[in-house]
C-alpha cells in the first residue's frame, strides 16, 4: 500500500516579492519545492509525490523535481488550481486515479521545506496506527486576544489547550477524500475532515517545520540552514 503526498504548490508568492512562484523561490541556492520532496521521500514513508504547479510552469517543476525520487517511487506534476484547496482537490483526484494502491495520504506545504524528515514519519506511524487524521501542531507561545470588527479585544483564551498546525497533514486516503466531497470549506485539510465529522489525531511537530511566506521568513530561513537542513 502506498503512501502519498500532496504538495499544492501553485501558487504565485508576491508576499516573497521573487516574481516568480513561491515554491520555485530558493533558499541558499535551493527552491523551496526541491527542499520540500527531499524532505518526504528522506522519511523512508512516501513513495509518490504529487505535485499540483502553476499551469504554466509545469514542465519547469517537472525538470526541478522528477529526479529526486528514490528507487520505486515517482514525481507527478500536474497543473494546479486557482485556489489551495482546488489544487490539493486536483492532487487527490490524480493520486487516487493513477495510484490505486493510495492508503495513506499527506498533504505538505512547499513553503515548509525544512520540515524535519522525522515529523514525516511519525504523522505516517500515526495514521497506520488507525488514526483517520494526524497533524503535527506546537504549543502556542505568544498570548492571544480574540477581538471584534473594531479592533476592542472582547476575550483572552486560554492558551494552554491551542496549538500551531504544521504539515504535513495525514489522513487514510478514503476520508480526505470523503471530505474533499462533502462540499464543507475550511482553512485546511484537518478542518474538513473534522468538519465531515472526522477525529483529528496531533503528533508534535517541530520549529524547523516554519512556513516560508515572507521576505523576513525567507532571510531567518536562509541564517538557519546556511549549511543545508539540519
Amino acid at each position: 500500500m502506498s503512501v502519498v503526498a500532496l504538495v499544492p504548490a501553485a501558487g504565485r508568492g508576491e508576499r516573497l516579492g521573487y516574481g516568480m512562484p513561491k515554491a520555485l523561490v530558493p533558499v541558499n541556492g535551493v527552491p523551496l519545492l526541491t527542499r520540500a520532496v527531499q524532505g518526504l521521500f528522506a522519511s523512508g514513508q512516501v513513495q509518490h509525490v504529487v505535485i499540483a504547479a502553476p499551469p504554466s510552469d509545469v514542465d519547469l517543476v517537472h525538470n526541478a523535481t522528477a529526479s529526486l525520487a528514490p528507487a520505486g517511487g515517482a514525481v507527478h506534476v500536474l497543473s494546479g488550481g486557482a485556489e489551495r484547496t482546488d489544487s490539493v482537490r486536483l492532487a487527490l483526484e490524480h493520486a487516487l486515479r493513477v495510484i490505486p494502491d493510495t492508503s495513506i495520504v499527506l498533504v505538505h506545504d512547499a513553503a515548509r521545506a525544512f520540515t524535519p524528515p522525522e515529523v514525516i514519519a511519525d504523522v505516517v506511524a500515526a495514521v497506520r496506527d488507525g488514526h483517520d487524521a494526524v497533524i503535527p501542531v506546537l504549543p502556542v507561545a505568544d498570548t492571544i486576544k480574540q477581538v471584534n470588527e473594531v479592533g476592542v479585544v472582547v476575550s483572552t483564551p486560554d492558551r494552554t489547550g491551542l496549538r500551531v498546525v504544521q504539515t504535513p497533514q495525514g489522513f487514510r486516503a478514503e476520508i480526505l477524500k470523503a471530505a474533499y466531497c462533502s462540499g464543507i470549506a475550511a482553512t485546511d485539510d484537518a478542518g474538513l475532515v473534522e468538519k465531515n465529522g472526522g477525529t483529528v489525531h496531533t503528533v508534535p511537530g517541530h520549529a524547523h517545520a516554519m512556513k516560508i511566506t515572507t521576505p523576513f521568513d525567507l532571510a531567518v530561513a536562509e541564517a538557519l540552514f546556511s549549511g543545508g537542513q539540519e
